[in-house]
């Protein structure tokens, strides 16, 4: 199948596979997004199951969440369902909620340039708004790559495949409908979601899905730091972390959602690194074994090093280390946030971690006992142990704080007494 072919007039048909070439069933769909295929079926509107619903259920996976594509417009999907609402300026949409369960509803959307006005694309060809309604036949044009664009029709249960995407599901690629420079010219994440697609389900894109990347990063200054954020956190904690960072790092992308890392001094790149990577593993670790993560926590690991190397260029300006701390931290976040909108919840957890890393070294028992109180004392604690490394110093740190959490009256008296004679020692 040719990536480049684009037929976006309808005249290309599909590949049909009825029920019993494919191994989708109704039980495998929840629910909620039944009664919504189904509710629009019956008001006459055409409905399909359609993008990572698909292809998750194609490959055996159960799917995060169903989306639905239909020709009811989305004042109509209002209508019909009264526990929905319409959201979106650059795709308008309309979420159908079921209790926790939200089904995403979009209406079938036009390929054709002429659909468009030029205040709807940006000179660098960036689609801005694309409200322009089609057919189905029009819409699998719009879809990003060949294995989300497979759509599985409610009214017979068959799954409809244009752009070959079943077989490219069964070959393990990704790949984009289109020609690749102009898809990612249109949406420039398009780059981020290709790499988090490749990591998550481990196939290999293509080559000339690949190869216009480097290419093309500057195209994510024109997108909102508000939505790279949103697709970071969609990069990093979802279990695959570690892949997307491999890959994000090779292609250069890596360096774009976090340019402070450019400021990492040489002598200091492999621990950088070690560091990262450490912390991919143990997070990829948490999620696949149902643990929750702070999204504060890998940023605060993202940006430790490029933080403490102008750390140290403060304390050399004469600056004491709580308010080299404090503009270190103010600067690198605040250059953070040009590229990525870090909710403040998430920035001040990110603060809090490291202004602790100080504190760990004072273990008076006043204090100690103060900070074992603190909201992010847990979060620290895993960020000391993961600074620990090869570094006895604080090993030896870890394993005092590591006893402590757990002793009761007298064995922290006993703990205390330790530090007292490794103070006395170190004296002599």
């Amino acid at each position: 199948m040719n990536s480049s072919l684009d037929v976006s007039d309808g005249s290309r048909k599909p590949i049909i596979y009825s029920r019993k070439d494919h191994t989708i069933s109704r039980k495998q769909i929840s629910s909620a997004a039944l009664k919504v295929l189904y509710g629009l079926n019956d008001n006459g509107y055409r409905a399909c199951l359609v993008g990572g619903g698909v292809r998750d259920l194609l490959l055996g996976r159960v799917p995060k969440d169903f989306d639905i594509a239909t020709d009811a417009h989305p004042e109509k999907i209002r209508e019909i369902f009264k526990n929905s609402r319409l959201i979106g300026r650059r795709f308008r949409l309309a979420h159908v909620r079921f209790g926790r369960e939200i089904i995403e509803v979009a209406t079938f959307r036009s390929s054709r340039e002429m659909s468009r006005s030029d205040s709807d694309v940006s000179q660098e060809g960036q689609i801005l708004r694309d409200n322009a309604y089609g057919t189905l036949e029009e819409d699998v044009w719009r879809r990003d790559f060949t294995i989300n664009a497979l759509y599985y029709d409610i009214r017979d249960f068959s799954v409809l495949d244009y752009v070959g995407g079943v077989s490219d599901l069964r070959q393990g690629v990704i790949k984009l409908i289109g020609k690749p420079i102009v898809r990612y010219r249109e949406d420039p994440v398009r780059m981020l979601r290709a790499i988090r697609f490749a990591a998550k389900l481990g196939f290999t894109i293509t080559r000339s899905t690949m190869s216009p990347i480097p290419s093309l990063v500057h195209l994510f200054n024109d997108i909102s730091p508000a939505r790279l954020f949103d697709e970071t956190m969609k990069l990093f904690n979802t279990g695959h972390a570690l892949a997307v960072y491999e890959r994000l790092f090779e292609v250069g992308l890596f360096a774009l959602l976090y340019p402070s890392t450019r400021r990492v001094q040489t002598s200091e790149l492999d621990s950088h690194n070690k560091f990262v990577l450490k912390a991919l593993r143990n997070t990829d670790h948490r999620i696949l074994n149902g643990k929750s993560v702070n999204p504060a926590f890998l940023i605060s690991v993202f940006l430790w090093y490029p933080m403490k190397t102008v750390y140290s260029a403060e304390v050399g300006r004469g600056n004491n280390q709580k308010d080299a701390l404090r503009l270190a931290s103010d600067k690198i976040l605040r250059e953070q946030a040009k590229i990525l909108s870090i909710p403040r919840r998430f920035t001040q957890a990110v603060r809090d971690i490291w202004e602790l890393q100080a504190r760990f070294s004072n273990r008076s028992p006043r204090r100690a006992s103060r900070l074992l109180e603190a909201t992010k004392f847990r979060a620290a604690y895993d960020f000391l142990l993961l600074r620990s490394g090869d570094d006895r110093a604080l090993l030896e740190l870890v394993d005092w704080w590591t006893r402590f959490q757990s002793a009761d009256f007298g064995e922290r008296k006993q703990l205390f007494q330790e530090v007292k004679h490794a103070e006395k020692r170190r004296k002599k």
